[in-house]
């Protein structure tokens, strides 16, 4: 029988996604495991698999289009069987003919009929999805004058597509010559007719020089990237910023790792690296300065001081920057806090990752160390109130006993917001942070 498939939910936190590609069409025969369509949340993308066998029936929803959660956006089932009581739409649109697949290729094909579309009202300030307001802007169209017919009244791409055929949007003059492929000058984006009085294209056997091909490629920027963009726009437009870069001798740690990686496989320890260790001193050392493991609370009202220190993890994916949380990192010991933020970085790289851990951070630590920066400003990610960037190894010279030694040193770069704490306190958080890095055997014993 006729199933529909659901827009999933991924995270309570997520009430809607943004279909972003089919991989089916209507009358494609499907199996269990087959892919059926591509989906964003505001922090990541995910692919919904078919769970059922059969023949798509119906789709509810264009690429684009921004769905609620648990909401219906295809039908599977046996050619033929109906499945307008699954659409999400019904009731204020109907159902597109090219939506319904074929019953079957021998079966004697049945009489179209043509039914005007139920009336709808015009909202102010409804929803429009992105292809409709695409296609809105391409054809000079203001869609406060036309009525969604989506699901809670949202302006969807035939609602405007039809606003045009129907002549809507052309002057009473010039409704009669007008044609969909016009750009209308007058009020409201209307066709009038100065438009159809514009010089006509040229004939095609008439030569024309050929064009160049362009220098540039416009890409449309993802749903995530959009994300990150406000996000960082809120970040430094918001907050009073200011970054603080100290160094270590790292020597005590490098030589740590090496005795890690010499008895690793007997010990059954996880590949732990610099940053893991990093990680480590910052879940202790963070708990003794209240103010950086903190969030500021956007109305400047409140400090939210927390008990545990939640690690947030700045990942590079191919979708743009994320960052998981490491909750509770305190808690954990050095092969635990290894083990788990390899386990949220690859989920969070492959795009698989639950958008309940990306959230909830008391502080972050992004390392663009393995990439030769030698300091940088990481940006606070709110409403934390502080962050902290791990820098390339460097060669130094220092005076040891008289006597000039060289040894490997490691800037951190601390961004702070001084809204929240001021330089003195910050400044004493990474002294103490670098003071134990030096020593972390001894920050072990502790």
């Amino acid at each position: 029988m006729a199933t529909p498939v659901i827009m999933p939910r991924q995270g309570q936190s997520v009430e809607s996604c943004i279909i972003s590609k089919w991989n089916i069409k209507v009358g494609d025969q499907v199996k269990v495991g087959d892919m059926l369509f591509t989906y964003e949340t505001d922090k990541a993308t995910f692919d919904e698999e078919s769970k059922l066998e059969g023949t798509v029936l119906a789709i509810f929803f264009e690429e684009g289009d921004d769905v609620p959660c648990l909401l219906n956006v295809c039908v599977i089932g046996n050619p033929g069987e109906s499945f307008e009581e699954f659409n999400p739409n019904a009731g204020s649109e109907a159902a597109p003919a090219e939506e319904a697949a074929p019953a079957k290729e021998d079966a004697p094909a049945a009489a179209v009929v043509t039914a005007s579309a139920p009336v709808a009202n015009v909202q102010a300030g409804a929803p429009v999805s992105p292809r409709a307001r695409a296609y809105a802007e391409r054809t000079g169209v203001n869609t406060a004058f036309v009525a969604g017919t989506g699901p809670y009244g949202r302006i969807i791409e035939s609602d405007v597509k039809n606003f045009v055929a129907s002549g809507a949007n052309t002057t009473y003059a010039a409704s009669a010559q007008a044609t969909s492929d016009m750009t209308g000058t007058g009020f409201n984006g209307r066709i009038s007719t100065a438009d159809l009085d514009a010089p006509a294209a040229a004939p095609a056997n008439s030569a024309a020089p050929v064009a160049p091909a362009p220098e540039y490629e416009d890409v449309k920027i993802p749903n995530i990237r959009k994300v990150i963009s406000k996000s960082m726009h809120a970040s430094l437009s918001t907050m009073a910023q200011l970054t603080l870069n100290a160094s270590f001798d790292a020597t005590n740690i490098l030589n740590f790792r090496k005795q890690l990686k010499e008895v690793r496989e007997t010990m059954g320890l996880a590949n732990i690296t610099i940053n893991d260790i990093i990680l480590y001193a910052v879940s202790r050392v963070v708990l003794n300065h209240k103010d950086c493991n903190a969030n500021f609370i956007e109305d400047g009202t409140v400090m939210r001081y927390f008990k545990n220190a939640h690690l947030g993890i700045a990942v590079d994916t191919p979708r743009g920057l994320m960052v998981p949380t490491l909750m509770d990192a305190n808690t954990k010991s050095l092969n635990e806090i290894s083990i788990e933020a390899k386990k949220l970085a690859t989920s969070a790289q492959e795009g698989t990752i639950n958008p309940d851990l990306l959230k909830g951070g008391t502080i972050t630590i992004t390392n663009l160390g393995t990439l030769g920066i030698e300091s940088f400003t990481p940006v606070i990610n709110p409403p934390q109130t502080c962050i902290i960037g791990v820098n390339t190894l460097q060669t130094r010279i220092k005076n040891v006993n008289g006597e000039m030694k060289m040894y490997q040193a490691m800037t951190l770069s601390l961004t702070f917001d001084h809204r929240a704490l001021d330089g003195a306190p910050a400044a004493r958080f990474l002294q103490e942070l670098c003071k134990n890095l030096e020593n972390f055997n001894m920050m072990l014993i502790k």
